[in-house]
């Protein structure tokens, strides 16, 4: 009879290998520092090498093992590249957080294609082949992984009034429901697969939502009547890259100040 572990070795990641990307500033960052801080060795990416730089420095300072690789998750040639490096880096990839996204702001009449392919390149495409590529090079030869993808409590909805964001809101759902699908057939493989929805969190992306008078409205509507901070991805990043969360797949969670509990929200 084997001997039930501690909550605190569940969620240990001494001896796992986290691949993060979008993790030079925002979110990805904070969630870098989380599984570093439960002991995971961390390769993080972006299309800048100055914030990469930035960043690893950062997390270097709190004593976290990290590397870095400049990508552009919108190339293939790029994210296929990414796999390499992080297997030549790390031996294996036990980890991987799907975080790199981006939106642009147009009302549906006017979006640009360019602008659509753009957001569903970077937000859905390149989130399926990263996974693809991850779990068959290290993931099921290994009958283990936890895939984390970062969709948005936009995947639920549209939103009236300031933010007219189609692809965004399209990309995310693609995401939520890729989750699904993909934790269904590669459960028997020992990999689990779930999405963070996270709500507003201050961060470049959220600028505009983040402004004063902006800001408060949001705010006055959630029950907790607070956005995210710097903090509030942490615990729910460390349970699903974690033993702690071995037995949670396909689930989607928002982490969103209660924003999704709200009808008519």
């Amino acid at each position: 009879m084997t001997t039930a572990r501690t909550i605190q070795q569940l969620h240990n990641l001494q001896g796992r290998n986290a691949l993060i990307t979008g993790g030079s500033r925002g979110l990805g960052l904070q969630m870098a520092h989380a599984l570093g801080e439960a002991g995971a060795r961390l390769l993080i990416t972006s299309r800048k090498q100055a914030e990469l730089d930035a960043a690893a420095s950062e997390l270097r300072s709190a004593g976290h093992t990290v590397d870095v690789l400049a990508t552009d998750g919108r190339d293939d040639a790029q994210v296929l590249a990414l796999v390499d490096h992080a297997l030549a880096t790390l031996g294996h990839i036990d980890i991987l957080v799907n975080n790199s996204g981006a939106t642009w702001g147009a009302p549906a009449t006017e979006h640009p294609m360019d602008a659509w392919d753009k957001v569903m390149d970077l937000n859905a495409r390149s989130v399926f082949l990263l996974s693809r590529e991850v779990v068959k090079r290290s993931m099921q030869p290994r009958s283990y992984g936890r895939i984390v993808n970062i969709s948005s409590i936009a995947a639920l909805g549209g939103t009236v009034g300031s933010m007219q964001a189609a692809a965004y809101h399209a990309s995310k759902g693609a995401v939520a429901t890729l989750t699904k699908a993909l934790a269904c057939e590669w459960g028997a493989h020992g990999i689990t697969v779930n999405a963070i929805l996270p709500g507003v969190f201050p961060s470049k992306m959220a600028k505009s939502l983040t402004e004063p008078g902006t800001l408060e409205h949001i705010e006055a509507m959630l029950p907790l009547r607070h956005v995210g901070d710097d903090e509030g991805l942490k615990g729910a990043v460390l349970l699903l890259a974690s033993d702690a969360g071995k037995h949670i797949t396909g689930v989607l969670l928002p982490v969103d100040g209660g924003a999704a509990a709200v009808v008519g929200a």
